[in-house]
């Protein structure tokens, strides 16, 4: 049985596509929930402002790491969803202060303001123990929301498919053809989840008892690999593909080069190690704790494709 907040909802990085969903998801559902929207520059509250009248949250300009400055947006709320995140780190945008230092600040705001539950977005693989530099912070973030006094529910998923998402761009590049270039020819098992039951489960996690201080794991219902992804893919759009394989050594070796010669390199090790992390999990405990059902692979793959063919 899901309890229905009473409050505003606050949404941090809101202005990601993920966030704008969830914001008018929110203002759309049966019982509308108003939104106080929280993003670092004038640009991302832009791209708020574009959203539907209907759909347009309360939007304030913050810096993430400002605790007094979240207790002040997080007064009166009842809950907050949590969406700030980094794939890539760069020499000005550290994992530290993207995922641990807004997390303290997020964690202390919320303790401060009374916040009944805080659900934040993390990734398939986050682990302390983690020789990768991104999963390690991740799960640091984890920790930190889990060990405040609000409670707090992590639900970590992998590759999202939605119109606009970068992913999903990638992918229809590759499916595209005329050659798809794959690191290790696409060996990397993926467990792409629909971007609609991503905002499905976060709606869900808001409301749901019996989620305090839990990690759900979430993915599509099928694991392949990303060559078998890019296969299904081009299927669906009637193309043909060939596949070339670069080796892994090699594109380890392109992205120490980027992170040494570039302010904002299109790759780092970092980065390629979380894009090559095996995803294969069983989804439905998540599924069951959150009371949902996922979309098809298929569907998922048509709804991404079909907003950006027609952009």
């Amino acid at each position: 049985m899901l309890r229905r907040v009473s409050g505003p909802i606050l949404v941090t990085g809101a202005n990601g596509h993920l966030g704008q969903r969830l914001c008018e998801r929110l203002a759309r559902s049966a019982a509308p929930r108003p939104v106080r929207a929280l993003v670092r520059s004038e640009r991302a509250a832009e791209q708020l402002r574009a959203l539907p009248e209907a759909a347009r949250p309360e939007i304030s300009i913050v810096d993430y790491a400002n605790v007094h400055a979240l207790e002040r947006e997080a007064s009166g709320c009842d809950a907050a969803v949590h969406l700030v995140g980094i794939l890539k780190e760069t020499r000005h945008n550290r994992y530290v202060d993207a995922h641990e230092g807004a997390c303290r600040a997020l964690a202390d705001a919320a303790d401060a303001a009374g916040l009944r539950r805080v659900v934040t977005l993390s990734i398939l693989g986050a682990d302390t123990r983690s020789t990768n530099a991104c999963l390690a912070s991740r799960a640091r973030a984890e920790e930190i929301l889990l060990a405040a006094d609000t409670a707090a529910v992590v639900i970590r998923v992998p590759m999202v498919l939605g119109p606009g998402d970068a992913a999903s761009a990638a992918l229809l590049g590759q499916a595209r053809g005329p050659t798809a270039r794959l690191v290790r020819g696409g060996a990397t098992l993926e467990q792409p989840i629909a971007a609609r039951d991503v905002v499905s489960a976060l709606e869900a996690a808001l409301e749901r008892p019996g989620l305090d201080d839990r990690v759900l794991e979430l993915a599509g219902p099928e694991s392949l690999s990303h060559r078998a992804l890019v296969e299904r893919a081009a299927a669906l759009l009637g193309t043909q593909v060939e596949f070339a394989s670069i080796p892994a050594g090699l594109a380890r070796a392109f992205a120490w080069l980027a992170e040494r010669t570039q302010n904002d390199p299109p790759l780092t090790r970092a980065m390629l190690g979380v894009l090559e992390h095996d995803d294969a999990i069983d989804p439905g405990p998540a599924c069951e704790a959150l009371g949902l059902s996922l979309t098809p692979l298929d569907a998922a793959l048509r709804e991404a494709f079909d907003a950006e063919e027609t952009a």
